[in-house]
């Protein structure tokens, strides 16, 4: 990894004033030492990164990952996947715990951060750590060990918690100690053998689809747990019209909820799959036009707090079986900066502004990192990106052990060329 001490001739968003400035940031111990503007100061080309006409970012942030380590590194890596969300301009990421074995123990909080440590390029992982012993949501886990071994917050993601006493014991505890509790909201009752969502899609191809009432039954449980028990609670891939109407109620009611979602939640529909085709089967799975609708209005006007991947990386042998047979998962580092970018702030929809808060302060602001800012005093973790040549999604190009993505072949603009964490160029593919 290169040391540099200057990112020069960048365009910075000024969200005061709705545009780009070119600006030149200084860097010092791995830290943001100053943003002038001017011309570019003499260096050492080897201390320069030229961001000629390029935007330069605060590194992105995911709060939803899974690097599949230890246990399924078939599918992915620490390696490769902090290689693949150097490739998206991720700078920082909080990898789930549904590893086998789970992390569930201080000892393997501690085997995450060591590999990350000696194996990964450089971005900083985080790990939560599993709500139950083994996923299995029969007995908590020791949260105070985990937090000391370094977990950030608890999950049972991959699985939703299914005993709303069990649920509520996790958030007294947690809150107890100061951490969040992450959820995974799905009631196994309504979804046991089902793949895609009720709806055109379900209905065309005679198929039993997943309700909505899947995810927010849980949603609606657990806020009102988090009332009672005053934790904070943050709601994983938000995809119904339900569970947005009752976080935006629990939110007006003084309730401390967080949500996030994803990518292809907010751009895609079940109307949208073209036939029983694997790389589009997700959980949450696709949902209604309506729906997708209801999940852009709460990310707009703030139910929804930030986006994330849920990076889900899976084998192609696993992917080939089909529908019905195969994992629920999609890749999501390498794709979702520029997805967004030609969807929403390409057509006008969102500025760049709101695009770039959300996947960088927001997220840090909800999980109390030091990152997330582009300004004097911060950690220098920097996205370079291109905001004008326009590429096709190439899956057999990514990073990632992993090539699971409805996206290929989309011609997208915003793609990543540079990433910086703590002053070291992680990964580049920069021609200036």
């Amino acid at each position: 990894m290169a040391s540099i001490k200057w990112v020069v001739n960048g365009l910075v968003w000024n969200d005061a004033a709705g545009e780009l400035e070119k600006k030149h940031i200084r860097i010092e111990n791995g830290v943001i030492a100053e943003i002038v503007g001017g011309e570019a100061p003499a260096a050492a080309s080897d201390e320069v990164l030229d961001a000629s006409g390029k935007l330069v970012s605060a590194g992105f942030i995911d709060m939803h990952v899974h690097l599949r380590d230890p246990g399924f590194t078939h599918k992915e890596d620490i390696a490769t996947g902090t290689r693949s969300a150097a490739a998206g301009g991720f700078t920082t990421i909080a990898c789930m715990p549904n590893t086998r074995p789970a992390i569930d123990t201080p000892e393997t909080v501690r085997y995450v951060l060591d590999k990350a440590r000696t194996e990964g390029n450089g971005v900083k992982v985080l790990p939560y750590a599993a709500i139950s012993k083994n996923q299995l949501g029969r007995e908590l886990t020791d949260f105070a060990a985990l937090k000391e071994a370094g977990a950030i917050g608890f999950t049972d993601d991959g699985v939703g918690v299914q005993r709303a006493a069990m649920m509520k014991d996790a958030m007294a505890l947690a809150e107890s100690i100061g951490m969040p509790i992450i959820a995974h909201c799905e009631d196994d009752s309504l979804v046991e053998g089902l793949y895609v969502s009720e709806g055109k899609f379900a209905r065309d191809n005679g198929i039993k689809g997943i309700p909505n009432e899947s995810e927010a039954i849980h949603v609606g449980r657990d806020v009102l747990l988090a009332e009672a028990t005053g934790v904070h609670y943050h709601v994983c891939h938000v995809s119904t019209e339900q569970s947005v109407r009752l976080i935006r109620l629990a939110k007006s009611v003084g309730v401390k909820v967080t949500a996030e979602v994803c990518p292809h939640h907010l751009v895609l529909s079940d109307e949208d799959i073209p036939g029983m085709d694997s790389n589009w089967k997700m959980n949450p799975p696709l949902r209604t036009p309506r729906d997708v609708e209801a999940v852009l209005q709460g990310l707009e006007d703030g139910t929804i707090d930030m986006i994330v991947t849920d990076h889900a990386p899976h084998a192609e042998e696993e992917k080939a079986r089909g529908m019905q047979l195969a994992p629920f998962g999609i890749v999501g580092f390498e794709t979702a900066f520029p997805l967004l970018y030609t969807t929403f702030v390409r057509t006008g929809k969102w500025t760049l502004g709101f695009l770039l808060r959300r996947m960088t302060e927001i997220p840090a602001s909800v999980f109390g990192l030091d990152s997330g800012r582009l300004e004097a005093g911060a950690p220098a973790d920097i996205a370079v990106l291109d905001l004008e040549s326009e590429l096709a999604v190439e899956p057999e190009k990514f990073h990632s052990k992993s090539h699971n993505t409805p996206f290929g072949g989309w011609k997208l603009h915003g793609w990543p060329v540079a990433t910086v964490v703590g002053g070291s160029v992680v990964w580049s593919n920069h021609t200036a």
